[in-house]
């Protein structure tokens, strides 16, 4: 599957868009400031419902305006579909699929998927813990669809057992209640130990490979870090049943599989708390190309890659290695203030747009004389 076209009506600094996408990579020229995050956002947006910069959904309404649109159209082996997305302040989120009503993006069969890089989401790397475990539970809804519903379990059993330990703190019911929690939660949190454990599995190679090309030196790796040391529910409910009294002073769970983490390292050491910004958007970067290899070798659905101002801080011999792992599959769009800056940006199989006073235009350098 691949992102045809992207057409928008009133999204932040836009009036309005339409623009077509090539089959591989697409570059976004523009001078800081006139736009090209923002043509990512909205793509993002079309492809997802949500924005990769913001949670509140006002933002990305154009100044002085009421309403926002976004409509992604994609082809498929199955024939072509659209998406499209539309907010207003104060009213629910229209999402729809091929004109279908939807509750969410996220559970269209084959949505494209979206692997997304902006300087914000160093977050991701320098951040707090639940970051880092939303996005490894995201890979495995990536490499896993069905998987999907495991965390989900996990969150119910999660909030109905820091229920009943707020009702026995409170003297309500018997402690002797938690033990069938206990089970539910381990049960639970077993089965999302291991899909995360698979899922770092698949990605820590190619990572290590990825961000060595890029430049990233003193063997860089990526681990999953469980805060539970057990191997299956019996042990993960001698844990639970250890901490109970800590657990009812404080009124809620604080051991089990929602206290994990992703560790990102160099040279043993936590990039989160030595590496330089540069290295951090380094190891940023190569875990999400090396995610995006393992979706693909997994499943068949490559993520479109979203590169917003990736070169800037790469030397030339590095921007030609991410080009070559951009373009060896699927799609990618990059922007950057200088088409010189993407090697072979000026390449026959490149779509190349320009973003100048609120607008996108196709540049193509064959018809300059």
């Amino acid at each position: 599957m691949r992102v045809v076209r992207l057409s928008l009506r009133n999204f932040r600094s836009y009036e309005s868009a339409d623009v077509e996408l090539g089959a591989g990579l697409t570059v976004v020229t523009g001078r800081n400031g006139a736009g090209k995050t923002n043509l990512l956002d909205a793509l993002y947006f079309g492809c997802t419902g949500r924005s990769a910069r913001t949670t509140n959904d006002r933002e990305l309404v154009r100044f002085g305006q009421k309403v926002t649109r976004v409509e992604v159209e994609t082809e498929a082996d199955d024939g072509p579909h659209r998406l499209s997305v539309g907010f207003e302040a104060g009213q629910p989120k229209r999402l729809t699929a091929d004109g279908v009503r939807v509750e969410r993006l996220l559970d269209v069969p084959g949505r494209p998927l979206v692997s997304v890089f902006l300087p914000d989401r160093l977050e991701l790397v320098k951040g707090t813990p639940s970051l880092r475990r939303a996005h490894v539970d995201q890979v495995v809804a990536a490499l896993w669809p069905a998987r999907t519903t495991t965390r989900r379990g996990y969150a119910q059993a999660l909030a109905q057992r820091n229920a009943l330990l707020t009702r026995v703190r409170d003297g309500a019911v018997s402690p002797t209640s938690l033990a069938a929690w206990d089970r539910e939660l381990a049960r639970h949190g077993i089965a999302l130990m291991a899909d995360r454990a698979a899922a770092i599995d698949a990605v820590a190679e190619r990572f290590g490979a990825i961000a060595a090309d890029l430049g990233l030196d003193g063997d860089p790796r990526v681990a999953y870090r469980p805060r539970s040391k057990a191997t299956d529910a019996d042990g993960l409910v001698a844990e639970l049943e250890e901490r109970r009294t800590s657990d009812l002073e404080r009124g809620f769970s604080g051991h089990g599989p929602h206290r994990d983490d992703l560790a990102l390292t160099r040279d043993g050491r936590e990039l989160r708390a030595y590496g330089s910004q540069g290295q951090q958007r380094l190891a940023l970067l190569a875990l999400l190309l090396a995610e995006r290899e393992a979706i693909a070798a997994t499943r068949d659905a490559v993520p479109v890659m979203l590169l917003d101002d990736v070169m800037s801080e790469l030397d030339r011999e590095r921007r030609g290695r991410l080009v070559e792992l951009l373009r060896g599959v699927g799609q990618s769009v990059v922007t950057t203030t200088d088409l010189e800056h993407v090697p072979g940006g000026d390449g026959a199989d490149v779509r190349r747009l320009r973003v100048e006073d609120g607008e996108v235009r196709a540049d193509d350098l064959r018809e300059q004389p």
